[in-house]
């Protein structure tokens, strides 16, 4: 049977580039703006990372109740393989989940942005109907669009936002970068599970698009990654160029991907994509830091 250190290894993939490189992009813009706020930055980081670590419990669970973790060939589940209760996993999910709410009030209170609220529920929704509820939107072929909106869009505007108390255009090119590269993750994972979500009936957007489909679609976000830096720099410095470094973990993937790459080969692609995540996230912010 599968060890919980293959879990734990499986969600450092998922969580670290999805919840530290939003922070990191959108605390580049705050700095270029002369707004940095370490206490706010922390607690944005504290939000994404609850949120990140609750959703992955959550697809856990409902996956494992499911049974369309039964036969998979990336890291092992915790409900799927038997290594832990789905009501534990469950509780697990609603204590992240919990986190979240508490480090998001906090951030709301201090900037007295009240209207955020809404904005923490529907987060706090779209992680748990992404797989949850009767008609989960992941097996309805939409997570790649709630990935980019919440873990792009909302996870870099609202981090710009609460430092600085408005976004700018430099904001939006850096969150399509961020989105881009985060829903190019979960592409690879879905094309790496295409066959056993096709027999399980969970009809992602990689089933729908098909195997060549979502291998172009793959590269396609890649593609807009790397202009959204290269956006970035042309709103703010050149200095934001240094994001441009994502581009040598991401050749490979894009050549694997390409070349018809499948099951195990996709965990390595998975990987490289979450730190291009992470270097592309860093250089936006050294960048913007020195040319601010």
């Amino acid at each position: 049977m599968a060890t919980s250190s293959q879990w734990l290894e499986g969600a450092r993939i998922r969580t670290l580039p999805a919840a530290v490189s939003p922070v990191l992009a959108g605390s580049g813009i705050a700095a270029f703006e002369g707004a940095f706020s370490v206490p706010l930055a922390l607690l944005c980081l504290l939000v994404a990372l609850a949120l990140q670590i609750g959703v992955n419990y959550a697809n856990d669970y409902s996956d494992g109740i499911r049974g369309t973790d039964a036969d998979r060939v990336g890291p092992m589940r915790l409900v799927g393989s038997g290594a832990a209760s789905p009501g534990s996993v469950k509780a697990a999910a609603f204590a992240c989940f919990g986190v979240a709410a508490l480090a998001g009030l906090g951030l709301i209170v201090l900037t007295q942005l009240w209207w955020l609220l809404a904005v923490g529920v529907a987060a706090i929704a779209a992680a748990w109907f992404y797989t949850g509820g009767k008609h989960p939107y992941g097996y309805l072929g939409l997570g790649e669009l709630f990935v980019f909106v919440f873990f792009g869009l909302v996870a870099v505007g609202g981090t710009v936002l609460v430092q600085a108390g408005r976004t700018t255009p430099a904001t939006w090119a850096a969150a399509v970068t961020i989105g881009a590269l985060a829903c190019a993750i979960l592409v690879a994972n879905n094309l790496r599970d295409l066959h056993g979500d096709i027999a399980a009936g969970k009809r992602t957007l990689a089933t729908r698009l098909g195997d060549r489909g979502t291998r172009w679609f793959f590269v396609a976000l890649v593609v807009v990654a790397l202009a959204g830096v290269v956006i970035v720099a042309l709103l703010t410095t050149g200095w934001a160029l240094l994001g441009l470094l994502a581009v040598v973990l991401l050749a490979g993937p894009a050549r694997e991907v390409l070349a018809g790459g499948a099951g195990r080969a996709l965990i390595t692609v998975l990987k490289l994509v979450g730190l291009a995540e992470l270097v592309a996230a860093a250089g936006l912010a050294l960048g913007l830091a020195i040319g601010g």
